[in-house]
């Protein structure tokens, strides 16, 4: 079947469109000086308007499903094809960056209006998701969007509370969608051939090569653990060094190990520290409890497992050489998951066909194809972030790697269209 490739011309049309509408989302926010968008919330909302009013334009039918994703369709040459769904998230974390995620819904949206421009309808339809939640900043909970797809939803989280003790149930009221409906975001697995998520790397990787586009071979697993070292209060003025239950020292000696071990290992696992409470919080009184959350990812299960025994193994004996208590308890947990092979080898190809490499690389941050894989094929590129800055209004992606990467997605999206 006979496709429009994209030309020069055109892809910088196309480019400097998703630029402008990018500058245009990021003006959505709760807050004036930067961009926060929060699912459930009237900047959700307003965003997918805007979003669903490009889809059309671009020539898809559209509708919003139960817990406020949105979607577009573009027909294929013969109805009720299944679709290949394309997609990303529209919020974002406090304080956010403009391309994490909306980089991919926009860019998504040009293929389809290039199809339809051109009055070409592929072997299978092009379906358009801007998934609602991604980040969990609002509620506590990660992939809400994309875990309604896939019929992962608890009906728990619907008393799940914000920081202004709002829950999940009140906010889905207040946007006018029905909480007794949730059922029915499940898409059916048969509407769907695969799921391909284009995203910033939001790493170094493709910046450090000199790569504008690469194709994910994985995503890490990722687990949470908050962990509370016990120890005894007492006068800072007072108590000798050698007579304390410092659960600080501990902690600190904890952190430095943990540095210490992943420098030396051969794996490519990564961990956090990325909050923490000391009690009381005076200045002249000894601790006697910090608080602090673990964040650990790796490509490969096994490792990740093994790595996170030992880590907890160590803040034991810690503990009990300073005569304090340590406790731990995961409250997030997600196996590592690997892209489709046969989906990356097509990414692969194309984008070795349009760059003259094509570096493969696994994900170190989370995305909706976490929960997508549990039902359909997935596959995933990443476009080139300057300095592998993300998350942080620094956040940026040069013009010249847009109009590389949507003459290519154009291609990737036709050869799966024909091959899967």
């Amino acid at each position: 079947m006979y496709y429009p490739k994209i030309n020069n011309n055109e892809s910088i049309k196309y480019a400097t469109r998703i630029l402008n509408r990018i500058e245009k989302l990021s003006k959505i926010s709760e807050n004036k000086n930067n961009t926060t968008r929060l699912y459930l919330s009237i900047e959700h909302i307003k965003t997918n308007k805007i979003v669903e009013k490009w889809m059309k334009l671009a020539g898809m039918q559209t509708w919003q499903d139960q817990v406020g994703n949105i979607y577009g369709r573009y027909e294929a040459c013969t109805k009720k094809q299944p679709a290949i769904l394309l997609g990303s998230h529209l919020d974002t974390v406090p304080n956010a960056g403009k391309y994490d995620g909306i980089l991919g819904v926009l860019t998504s949206i040009e293929v389809v209006n290039h199809l339809n421009k051109n009055k070409i309808h592929l072997k299978k339809a092009i379906e358009i998701v801007g998934f609602a939640d991604e980040e969990g900043t609002r509620f506590g909970i990660t992939l809400l969007g994309s875990k309604a797809l896939t019929n992962k939803w608890k009906k728990k989280w619907l008393n799940y509370k914000d920081k202004n003790k709002i829950t999940i149930a009140h906010a889905m009221k207040n946007i006018g969608l029905n909480t007794n409906k949730i059922c029915l975001a499940k898409r059916n697995t048969k509407d769907i051939k695969a799921y391909i998520e284009l995203h910033i790397e939001q790493g170094p990787y493709l910046y450090k090569n000199n790569s504008s586009m690469g194709v994910v071979s994985a995503i890490n697993g990722a687990k949470r653990i908050n962990c509370t070292f016990t120890g005894e209060s007492g006068h800072a003025g007072t108590v000798p060094i050698y007579m304390r239950k410092d659960p600080l020292i501990a902690t600190s000696e904890w952190i430095l190990f943990i540095e210490n071990e992943l420098l030396k290992s051969k794996t490519k696992i990564v961990a956090t520290i990325g909050k923490i409470n000391c009690y009381p919080g005076a200045t002249n009184v000894i601790p006697n409890k910090i608080k602090l959350t673990l964040d650990i990812r790796g490509p490969k299960n096994n490792e990740l497992n093994k790595t996170i025994s030992n880590i907890l193994k160590k803040a034991k004996e810690i503990s009990k050489k300073r005569n304090i208590i340590f406790n731990s308890k995961k409250y997030y947990s997600t196996k590592s998951i690997k892209c489709n092979k046969k989906i990356k080898n097509i990414i692969k190809k194309t984008i070795n066909k349009t760059q003259g490499n094509c570096p493969s690389l696994a994900s170190g941050a989370g995305h909706d194809a976490i929960s997508m894989a549990k039902k359909w094929p997935i596959g995933m590129i990443f476009i080139r972030c300057i300095k592998g800055i993300s998350h942080s209004p620094k956040e940026k992606v040069l013009k010249k790697d847009i109009i590389k990467t949507i003459k290519t997605y154009m291609e990737i999206i036709y050869n799966l269209t024909e091959k899967i």
